[in-house]
Order: structure tokens, then C-alpha cells, then sequence
């Protein structure tokens, strides 16, 4: 058996990689005396919006905050409804009820397993305040359907990028398209930092400073609260990390698609589904997520793999509606694409420093398995 266990995500890996330039940047900082807000944030908001073409960038604590900031910043609270999806992180709908507004849960597309725009558009009522479009696994949503959708009804949207820096659709990087865009910076993804981090994008110059006053307590200027706010501001430790990744991002985006089209053809044939990549899309793989033909066979693989030290992910088991805090109490549609997916999707072992071998190791072990359970 190898002596080494192969991670779904290895953020140590990204450090070492870049060690050099991240432990000079934490030094400035640390010699700066500045560890609150600041010049290095302030740059790397500005970095960081001109990177996904927005003009405006407001960090926060984490991606959750993101969420519920940016639906606090668009007047969404209490008597309001946010339609979004039930195979997503449990941030997404935990943010919505941090806002005091009420989650209703739309089902998936098949290919993509991102937002139906049609089953979202059925659960509309007139307490409909909002869609967030989550860009799960990397892959973008039909943002252009969702936007004609949200004008229609004269309704925000809001796109959680958390699982999707760089990606693009129709050539624009997503994040550019709702009125608002929130991004996590947790240390396993795309872009990530060494702790908790978010930001808010927004081409909305009012909304982007209501979003820097309820950040931290409402301050205009320090000690006077001009509204009730909260405290949720990007750290300078993880904004100086962020801003010498986001230099090196675009390479490693490339490196992730690499990797995930040597999976694709190494995986032609088998009886398992590969992403999708819509014509109109740019997937960035924060995952490479596979389908097996039931749950059973989904366990059996992830078994099989962990036995070879290859430590395969779900994500997600459960949808959020099955989940016990949520079970019951969510309105949702039809759930059926949703609740197949939750019993069938595998997380394969997929980031820029994955090596060749490394990869070869795995596909071997794939094909081995099917080899062994025809």
C-alpha cells in the first residue's frame, strides 16, 4: 500500500508551492503594524474586482458573511423569500436565515447540477425577493436565463462564486453578471487563503458602501454607527496570502482544467459520468466530480480508493432539505435530480500540485475497480 494518502484538496501543497512569496507578504504585514483593514485589503479588494471585471470589492470575514452581508446590503430580512439550491454547502441557505429572510429550494439541472432556471422560476411568489445562483463544483449557471428571469420579476440575483474563481461564461468571468457576487477564500479553494476569508463584488457603488459600513458596525468613521452593522472584515494576514495567489491564479486554473481533461479521457468508457462543460462555459474544477449508477456503487469506489490511500470526497451526501436542521421546514420543488446526485456523486483527487504520477495513480485505481466489479 502507499505510504502517502492523496487528498481531495491539498492547500499545504499550495503553501509550499508559492512559500517564498507568501511568507515575505505576511512579513510586511506583521512589520506593518497595520492588522486591521488597511492598505494591503483595500489592495487586494481592488485586485481582486478588476480580476473578475467589477468595480467594486468589499472583503469579509468568510464566504458565509459574504452572503448574508450582501443580502443585508440589498434590503433583504425578515418577509422575504431567496430562492437558491438544495445541492449546495449548507453556507448558502445558513446565510439567508443569518439575514432573517426565508430559503426556498429549487431543484438542478441534470448535466451541470447547477440552478434549473425553470424550477426556479415555478416557485416564485410575490414574498420573492432574490435567486442566488450557486456555481457549484466551478461551473457556471445559466447566468442569462437567470438574469432575464430576475428582470422579469424584478428580482436581485446574487451569484455565490465560491466554488468558481476565474470561471467564465460567455467569455465574462462569473461574478460580473447579478447585482451582487460573493466569493469564499477558505483554504481548499481556487483562490485560497490560510483561514477564513470572503469578499463581495458589486458594480453598485451605493451598494458597495452600504456593504463597507455593515462590515464593521455601521462606522462611518470609527465609533459612530450610522446603521446596525456587524463585524466582518477580511483579515490583512489573508488579504496579503490572496493577493500573491491571485498572481498565479490563471496558471493554475490552467493546470486544474489540464488535469480534469486527462481524467475525462482516461475515464471514456467506463460506467461512470464526467463533468460537463456547456459550450458557453469555462470550467475551473474546484472539484472533479464524477457519477456512479447508484449509491452502493459510489460507496464501494470510495471504499476501494481510500483501501489505496486515495481519499475521495462527496459533495454533498445530503442535500440541504434532507439535512436534520432544514428537514421539514424548507419549501422546495421537485427534488429529484437533486436527491440523485446526493447519492451518487464522487470528488476525485484534483489540484494545481497534483502530479502526473500522482493522477496516474489514481486513474489506475478507478479502472481497477471496475475491472474487479463489472
Amino acid at each position: 500500500m502507499p505510504d502517502r494518502s492523496l487528498l481531495v484538496a491539498d492547500p499545504r501543497a499550495g503553501y509550499l508551492a508559492l512559500k517564498a512569496e507568501i511568507d515575505a507578504a505576511i512579513h510586511r504585514v506583521l512589520e506593518s503594524g497595520t492588522y486591521i483593514l488597511g492598505d494591503v485589503v483595500e489592495r487586494f479588494e481592488r485586485a481582486f474586482a478588476a480580476h473578475a471585471g467589477v468595480a467594486h470589492g468589499i472583503g469579509v470575514h468568510n464566504g458565509t458573511d459574504a452572503i448574508h452581508l450582501a443580502l443585508r446590503g440589498l434590503g433583504i430580512g425578515a418577509g422575504h423569500e431567496v430562492i437558491t439550491v438544495s445541492h449546495t454547502a449548507v453556507a448558502t441557505v445558513a446565510a439567508v436565515e443569518m439575514a432573517g429572510a426565508t430559503p426556498v429550494l429549487a431543484d438542478v439541472e441534470a448535466a451541470t447540477l447547477t440552478l434549473d432556471p425553470q424550477m426556479a422560476e415555478a416557485l416564485i411568489t410575490p414574498r420573492t425577493k432574490a435567486i442566488i445562483a450557486v456555481h457549484l463544483y466551478g461551473h457556471p449557471t445559466k447566468l442569462d436565463g437567470l438574469r432575464a428571469l430576475c428582470d422579469r420579476h424584478d428580482l436581485y440575483l446574487i451569484e455565490d462564486c465560491a466554488q468558481a474563481h476565474s470561471a467564465r461564461y460567455h467569455g465574462r468571468r462569473v461574478g460580473s453578471f447579478g447585482h451582487a457576487a460573493t466569493f469564499s477564500f477558505y483554504p481548499t479553494k481556487n483562490l485560497g487563503a490560510m483561514g477564513d476569508a470572503g469578499m463581495v463584488l458589486t458594480g453598485d457603488a451605493e451598494l458597495a458602501q452600504r456593504l463597507r459600513l455593515l462590515r464593521q458596525y455601521g462606522w462611518d468613521v470609527p465609533q459612530h454607527s450610522v446603521l446596525p452593522g456587524w463585524n466582518s472584515r477580511l483579515d490583512p494576514l489573508q488579504a496579503a496570502i490572496l493577493e500573491v495567489k491571485l498572481a498565479h491564479l490563471d496558471a493554475a486554473t490552467t493546470q486544474r482544467r489540464r488535469l480534469a481533461h486527462v481524467y475525462d479521457e482516461a475515464f471514456a468508457g467506463l460506467p461512470l459520468k464526467t463533468p460537463v462543460e456547456d459550450a458557453a462555459c469555462e470550467h475551473v474544477y474546484h472539484l472533479y466530480v464524477i457519477r456512479l449508477k447508484d449509491r452502493d456503487t459510489r460507496d464501494a469506489l470510495r471504499t476501494w480508493l481510500a483501501d489505496r490511500s486515495i481519499m475521495a470526497g462527496i459533495h454533498y451526501p445530503q442535500a440541504v432539505h434532507q439535512q436534520p436542521a432544514y428537514q421539514g421546514r424548507m419549501r422546495t420543488g421537485n427534488m429529484a435530480v437533486t436527491e440523485q446526485a446526493a447519492a451518487t456523486v464522487l470528488s476525485l483527487p484534483l489540484y494545481p500540485e497534483l502530479t502526473d504520477a500522482d493522477q496516474a495513480r489514481v486513474i489506475d485505481a478507478v479502472r481497477s475497480f471496475f475491472q474487479h466489479h463489472p
